[in-house]
């Protein structure tokens, strides 16, 4: 069942930039950072990004940070704004954002430990993000097609549906899913916990009866025959006995996209999408969708309240379109009152949602 391990393409990393000073106060500031509590992840996001800005520096003549001013980072930003990738596309703005915010940091750190005179990060002005809503919302029809892609009758083909379910039924983010442990799924609950999800932060939400039968019969029937010696318990696992690593398991959700025949475009954070508009759709409260998608507030407006995960799984019960049942969670909704909606924060709720796939596609 398990193949052999091929050597595959790594991620993306900066360019490699002759050996300077910057390096060492970079090294210095991750090294806080670690020390400070950021995860792993940021820090090397904080490497990748800053090593991107040292490269460019380098190249200008620029070796130590005592010499960056603020024009020079206007400079930077230009350069961002008129960058084009391989496809011969811009950035985003959300990605020259990510580009440039830890470079605020960095500056920041370096002119409180008196590395520097002052910081020529402070007064920067950050590109405005449009508020735009998502390119591609998927229908539920389209929603169905794509989850039928696989096929089921192989190993690897039932694998793939558990977690596209779970992607539509949760409404997680691709690492979140990555990193799902197996006691992470409570089946007869109806429930899942994310770990140190974005922020670090926990959250307990639903997933739905449809979802937990192809976790369940993955778990019980497939995944015995992936996992390999040294099992730390990852609930989904790829055909080498390994968890998935990010940009694999988009390649694998972006595949099934498009063989399913929709005709749009995209990956895990089509999921994403389509579970909050669907179930607003359907009537779900924003503030429920926001406790879902663990979202701490929605753009300037502070409209988060504390749910219980039994109104929240009422709620998901009731208006999600995968659901299996749907009188029960109608009564239990109606015990919930969950209060009256939000005037129409839905919009900015999917702008939030666009913004926060531009930072996943990086």
């Amino acid at each position: 069942m398990l193949r052999a391990k091929k050597r595959g393409g790594r991620t993306a990393r900066a360019p490699s930039a002759p050996a300077s000073p910057f390096h060492g106060y970079l090294a210095a500031f991750l090294e806080w950072s670690r020390a400070a509590g950021y995860t792993e992840r940021t820090c090397e996001t904080r490497g990748d990004v800053i090593g991107w800005f040292i490269a460019w520096a380098a190249e200008r003549g620029i070796q130590k940070p005592q010499d960056v001013t603020r024009p020079i980072l206007e400079r930077y930003q230009r350069h961002l704004y008129h960058y084009r990738k391989r496809d011969g596309e811009p950035l985003s703005y959300g990605t020259q954002v990510h580009r440039v915010v830890p470079l605020k940091s960095f500056f920041k750190w370096l002119a409180r430990e008196n590395h520097v005179l002052y910081n020529p990060a402070a007064d920067l002005v950050m590109p405005r993000l449009p508020r735009r809503l998502p390119k591609h919302v998927l229908s539920p029809a389209e929603v169905e097609t794509v989850l039928n892609a696989p096929d089921v009758a192989t190993p690897q083909g039932l694998r793939d549906r558990a977690i596209l379910e779970t992607l539509y039924s949760t409404a997680i983010r691709r690492m979140e899913l990555v990193n799902l442990k197996l006691f992470d799924v409570d089946a007869e609950r109806g429930s899942v916990m994310v770990r140190e999800g974005k922020g670090r932060k926990d959250r307990l939400i639903p997933i739905g009866s449809r979802a937990c039968g192809w976790i369940e019969k993955y778990r019980d029937e497939v995944r015995p025959l992936m996992v390999a010696a040294g099992d730390d318990g990852t609930l989904f696992l790829t055909d080498y006995g390994e968890p998935f690593i990010k940009r694999r398991l988009g390649d694998l959700v972006r595949r099934y996209v498009q063989a399913s025949g929709i005709g749009k475009s995209g990956s895990c954070h089509l999921f994403r999408h389509a579970c909050a508009t669907h179930m607003l759709e359907n009537g779900a409260d924003i503030r429920f969708i926001q406790a879902l998608l663990g979202h701490a507030d929605i753009s300037t407006t502070q409209i988060y309240t504390e749910v219980s995960l039994t109104k929240l799984k009422a709620v998901h019960e009731l208006t999600h379109p995968a659901r299996l049942e749907r009188e029960d969670a109608r009564e239990s909704l109606g015990r919930a009152d969950p209060g009256q909606r939000a005037p129409d924060p839905a919009s900015a709720l999917l702008a939030a949602l666009e913004a926060e796939s531009d930072e996943e596609d990086d």
